[in-house]
């Protein structure tokens, strides 16, 4: 008697290929390299990323005075990756930035994973030293337009209180009254010397526009007098 058996049919097995599709993106320099994925700004209600082809994702703080500013980022990110995350944040643009990780000085295209910045870590950001040279000579030239625009207006007050002086008194004179000479040439001579004063006034910018109207201004105004 046969015994019957029960054999499996074999299966062809399906191989399904996965077709991403890959984004590139041009870096400095004119590499062509897989896209990454944006850097995250934590402010506290944004989650960590995916992990993604440039690898995890890893919490990193950036030290700027007492201001700690988180970021998610994926580990293979550069130190440039990282200045121009925070660049709204402390209001210093990449160039301006220094980062320095375990006492040393990061260059920009050097990625966080190759320098050991891991999940945790800590990037302490200092301001460039010619930053704070331009903005400290910024502030000392807006500070001498102030000064300027101010001496400015203060000359342009006083002459215009001597040309109420010499307008009564001509008015004077076409009325009939007899005005003598001298109070004109006492008015003339300050007159002049308001004009001296603003001559010496050191100015830049709008200060310097300022200045250059009232000269041109004044010598017909005071020339009334004469």
């Amino acid at each position: 008697m046969r015994k019957s058996s029960n054999q499996k049919q074999p299966t062809a097995s399906s191989h399904v290929e996965e077709n991403e599709e890959i984004e590139w993106e041009m870096r400095p320099g004119g590499m062509l390299v897989q896209k990454r994925d944006d850097v995250v700004v934590d402010d506290g209600a944004s989650a960590p990323a995916a992990e993604s082809t440039a690898g995890p994702t890893i919490k990193v703080t950036v030290c700027h005075g007492p201001a700690h500013h988180v970021l998610h980022v994926p580990a293979h990110s550069t130190f440039g990756d990282i200045k121009n995350a925070v660049v709204q944040k402390t209001g210093l643009e990449a160039k301006d930035q220094r980062l320095l990780f375990r006492g040393k000085e990061k260059e920009d295209e050097e990625h966080l994973h190759i320098a050991g910045v891991k999940d945790r870590s800590k990037i302490l950001l200092l301001e460039n030293p010619a930053s704070k040279e331009r903005k400290l000579e910024e502030i000392r030239k807006n500070n001498e337009i102030s000064k300027a625009c101010e001496a400015v207006a203060g000359v342009r007050a006083e002459v215009d209180k001597l040309l109420e002086r010499v307008a009564a008194l001509e008015g004077a004179v076409s009325g009939g009254t007899k005005v003598e000479e001298k109070e004109f040439v006492v008015l003339t001579e300050l007159l002049m010397r308001q004009l001296l004063k603003l001559d010496g006034i050191e100015a830049e910018g709008e200060a310097k526009m300022q200045r250059k109207a009232e000269e041109l201004y004044r010598p017909a105004q005071s020339s009334s007098p004469g």
